[in-house]
């Protein structure tokens, strides 16, 4: 399906099962599912996780996880920068990894010492790790909250960027899912 301004997917939380390496039928099978208490599948963003807000991260939670995954890699990213009625590039506002596989969610606003032991940040496209809020220059834009399960744990990777994890866990993810909001700063925000 392609996105044109104005038009929003109806299929807002994606879960999909990958073909397992060497994994189990359970794993292809698997479900992971991802909520969040501050907003609903496609709904608005709170100016609370925004630039016009306090700029903390949204709760989130999960289950679903395969029994064979080692770790997790969460990536918040925005597809529609800087216009969604021309996209010119996807901005990353978070990246952690080696989430532990048997976590089930993170608190609002969590951060450093804060996450899941073993949790490693990356770097989001302002070059600092952390989570950094929804801020569009113009337009109401898709705010993408991707979750995978992954049969091995990254170790450390040295502060990497996006790219640099997704390069990492290419070929590992056995499991993923997706949870969309959109926001629109306020009118003189």
């Amino acid at each position: 399906m392609q996105w044109r301004a104005g038009s929003w997917p109806i299929a807002l939380a994606v879960c999909m099962a990958l073909p397992a390496q060497a994994g189990a039928q359970a794993d292809r099978d698997a479900k992971m599912s991802l909520v969040s208490a501050a907003f609903a599948p496609g709904g608005g963003l709170p100016s609370k996780y925004t630039c016009e807000g306090a700029g903390v991260s949204p709760p989130l939670s999960w289950s679903g996880v395969p029994a064979t995954a080692k770790s997790l890699v969460l990536i918040v990213d925005d597809p529609d920068a800087p216009d969604p009625a021309a996209p010119k590039r996807t901005w990353t506002h978070w990246v952690l990894y080696d989430l532990p596989a048997t976590s089930t969610g993170l608190t609002e606003g969590v951060g450093g010492s804060a996450l899941p032991a073993g949790t490693r940040e990356g770097k989001n496209d302002w070059g600092r790790s952390g989570f950094g809020g929804a801020c569009p220059p113009i337009g109401r834009h898709r705010y993408f909250h991707k979750l995978y399960a992954l049969d091995v744990v990254l170790g450390d990777l040295h502060a990497p960027d996006r790219q640099a994890v997704d390069k990492a866990m290419k070929g590992h993810v056995i499991a993923q899912v997706q949870l969309i909001a959109t926001y629109a700063k306020h009118p003189g925000g």
